[in-house]
C-alpha cells in the first residue's frame, strides 16, 4: 500500500482532516505516513483557510497501535541501521512539529493508542478519548524504550504515573487518561461523528469540545494513585521491585509483569523518567534519538520483535538477562552524544 492510501488528507470546511488508514495493521505508522503527514502539516500551517487540524483513524479497533515494527526489524536484520534511524529521525521531527504546531491539533481517539500512534496524537493541543480509548507505552516488552516524546510527556504525568506506565506497559483507559492529562476531553463514542461535523465549522475548538465533553469517572489507575506514587518513587528498578514484592497481591502481580520486560530497556526507561522533568521538549527528543541510535545496533529490540511479532513464541531471550547485569555505564552509553544529532527545525 502506498503512503497516499495509508494516510488520507481532506479539506473539510475549516478543518484539515487526517485519517490513519491501515486498519488491517491497526493503523501502525509507516515511514511513508510520517513523511506525508509532515508535508501536509507544513502546508496547512501556512494556509489561512485551515484553522484547525483533526486526526482520526479508520477501522474502529485502533487509533494506532504503534510504529511499523516489522519493517524496522527487517531493516535491522539486514544491517541497514542508517535506514532504520532515518525513520526515527523523521518520526521524532514530526513529533516536535506537532508539539510546536501553531493551530489547534485535535486527535479523536476511540481505540488503542500506543507507541507511534501516541506520537501523532499526544503532542497536539487536544486529545479526545472515546469509550474504546486504551493508551499504553509497551516498548520495554519488546526490548525497546518509551519514545516519541515519552521522556517529556510520561515524566510530566502526576506523581509516579510516568514510571508506572513506562515500566509496566499497563493500559490506561479513558477516564484515567483525562484524570492524568494523557487526554484532554472525554466524549462518548456515539458523539464523535457529530463532534467532527462541529469541528469543521468556525466555533472555537475549546468551546465546542467543552459542549461535547462528558465528566470523566474515576478509573482504576486513579484509585491506585496513592499506592503507585509510593511504590514507584524509588530511583532504581530493583528498589521499585523490592517495594512491589513487599506489597499486596496486586503489587506483586505488577512486579511479575515488570520482570518479564527487557532488563536494559527497564533501566533506560526509568532513567528517562528521572531526567525528563529537567529537560526541554526538544532536549527530550534529542535524547531519545541518541538512545534509539544505540538500540538499533543492539540485540534486545530484534529479539523482542521476533518473540512478539515474528515467531510469536512470547519467549524473548534478553541480553543481558538480569537487571543485576545491566551496569550504570551501559545505561549512560545510550544517552551519550552522537556525531550526528537529531536536527529539529
Amino acid at each position: 500500500m502506498t503512503a497516499a492510501a495509508e494516510i488520507l488528507f481532506e479539506r473539510r470546511g475549516a478543518v484539515g482532516l487526517v485519517t490513519l488508514n491501515r486498519p488491517q495493521a491497526l493503523n501502525a505508522v509507516t515511514h511513508g505516513m510520517v513523511r506525508a503527514l509532515r508535508v501536509r502539516l507544513d502546508q496547512w500551517r501556512d494556509d489561512p483557510a485551515v484553522t484547525r487540524v483533526v486526526v482520526t483513524a479508520a477501522g474502529g479497533r485502533a487509533f494506532s497501535a504503534g510504529g511499523d515494527l516489522r519493517a524496522l526489524y527487517d531493516l535491522g536484520q539486514a544491517g541497514r541501521y542508517e535506514e532504520a534511524c532515518d525513520f526515527w529521525r523523521d518520526e521524532y521531527a514530526l513529533n516536535a512539529a506537532i508539539k510546536h504546531y501553531p493551530k489547534p491539533y485535535v486527535a479523536l481517539i476511540d481505540g488503542i493508542v500506543m507507541g507511534g500512534g501516541v506520537g501523532v496524537s499526544i503532542h497536539g493541543s487536544h486529545r479526545v478519548a472515546g469509550d474504546r480509548f486504551q493508551f499504553a507505552m509497551p516498548e520495554v516488552g519488546i526490548g525497546f524504550f518509551p519514545d516519541v516524546g515519552a521522556t517529556w510527556f510520561l515524566s510530566r504525568l502526576p506523581g509516579e504515573l510516568g514510571a508506572y506506565c513506562a515500566l509496566t506497559a499497563e493500559r490506561v483507559r479513558a477516564d484515567d487518561a483525562v484524570a492524568c492529562g494523557v487526554a484532554t476531553h472525554r466524549v462518548r463514542s456515539e458523539r464523535f461523528a457529530d463532534l467532527l461535523d462541529g469541528l469543521c465549522g468556525n466555533v472555537p475548538v475549546d468551546a465546542l469540545l467543552a459542549a461535547f465533553a462528558a465528566p470523566p469517572g474515576e478509573g482504576p489507575v486513579t484509585q491506585m494513585r496513592g499506592a503507585i506514587d509510593r511504590l514507584f518513587a524509588a530511583d532504581t528498578v530493583e528498589d521499585i521491585l523490592g517495594r512491589l514484592d513487599a506489597g499486596d497481591v496486586a503489587a506483586q502481580a505488577l512486579a511479575a509483569t515488570i520482570r518479564s520486560k527487557a532488563p536494559l530497556s527497564l533501566k533506560i526507561a526509568l532513567a528517562q523518567m528521572r531526567r525528563g522533568p529537567h529537560w526541554s521538549f526538544d532536549d527530550c527528543m534529542r535524547a531519545e534519538f541518541r538512545i534509539v541510535s544505540r538500540i538499533v545496533r543492539g540485540v534486545d529490540f530484534y529479539e523482542g520483535v521476533r518473540a512478539v511479532i515474528v515467531d510469536k513464541d512470547n519467549a524473548p531471550r534478553w541480553q543481558p538477562p538480569r537487571l543485576a547485569d545491566v551496569t550504570g555505564a551501559e545505561v549512560e552509553r545510550h544517552f551519550a552524544p552522537l556525531d550526528r544529532e537529531l536536527e529539529l527545525a
